[in-house]
């Protein structure tokens, strides 16, 4: 007699290896920080005080976390669109048949492989003020040359062209790969019907490239908030916090300060954030992104 194994059974342990990840490396580790922001440790060797949400109250009055917020924001703001904007040109570009094409997809996808350290070294030499390639060219101008790290008005823009740089190649691949997986009776009825080619982009293509988009949008938001790895390199936050992120801000009082109940409660905001941003992602594209 042949036992047969129950099908929610044979469904859980399908889901069993999973499940086990996803609760030892996110529930459980989000539970934890959620707990230790709610104790403040006074010394080394005295136990931790319960202090409740005092951590909160005391971020909220933290104007280095504030500037920190702020300039996260703008660099969102910023940098989410341009590189998916980017990136969708990209895509469309390389989706035709002409001579180097698969050369012109290398050379956007190049800076993608590059670890965020090595590009931040290579951008280096472009903003130097003395030597800098972009300070040269101006030169060649007879333009005055400019401090683009060490000046507060420039330090986060010239983040944000470093993070454009290396995003857009990468989200290139997923729109290049949604617009090789459209349906081509799809894209041969519509230039039947309509001969612009802006009006076939607005009214066939970017609608069947909603799903992607939505992908697209939800990851490059995420990595809005967690790229830091350039500004070890070219700013560490200066000049006077004026390229800050909340996640470098996180990173500095948990090891430089040695606070790490101030920094988990920076997390649960960070992550709080995250989830507001993404549900209302999902809340305004809900009826504009269609699956079949």
């Amino acid at each position: 007699m042949i036992l047969r194994t129950p099908s929610w059974l044979y469904g859980w342990l399908l889901l069993l290896p999973a499940m086990i990840l996803l609760i030892g490396f996110t529930y459980l580790p989000m539970g934890a920080t959620l707990w230790h922001s709610l104790f403040v440790q006074t010394t080394a060797s005295a136990p931790p005080s319960f202090v409740g949400l005092d951590q909160y109250r005391n971020l909220l009055d933290d104007a280095v976390f504030r500037t920190a917020l702020r300039n996260n924001l703008l660099y969102a703001l910023v940098t989410v669109p341009a590189s998916m904007a980017l990136a969708l040109l990209m895509a469309l570009w390389v989706n035709r048949a002409f001579a180097g094409r698969s050369l012109l997809r290398l050379a956007f996808f190049t800076p993608t492989v590059l670890p965020m350290v090595a590009a931040a070294n290579v951008w280096l030499f472009f903003y130097a003020p003395d030597i800098g390639l972009l300070n040269r060219g101006l030169a060649q101008l007879h333009v005055a040359g400019h401090n683009w790290l060490g000046q507060a008005d420039t330090a986060l823009w010239a983040l944000m062209s470093i993070t454009i740089w290396k995003e857009a190649g990468f989200f290139m691949v997923f729109y290049l790969a949604a617009l090789q997986a459209m349906p081509p009776e799809v894209l041969d009825a519509a230039r039947l019907e309509a001969g612009s080619a802006s009006y076939r982009l607005r009214r066939v293509i970017l609608p069947l490239l909603g799903p992607t988009t939505l992908f697209v949008a939800v990851n490059a938001l995420i990595n809005a908030f967690k790229l830091v790895d350039h500004l070890f390199i070219l700013t560490k936050g200066g000049p006077n916090n004026a390229s800050t992120l909340l996640l470098y801000y996180l990173f500095e009082t948990a090891f430089r300060f040695q606070d790490g109940a101030y920094a988990a409660s920076q997390a649960v905001l960070l992550l709080i954030l995250l989830m507001a941003c993404a549900a209302v992602q999902l809340f305004l594209t809900r009826n504009r992104v269609h699956y079949r």
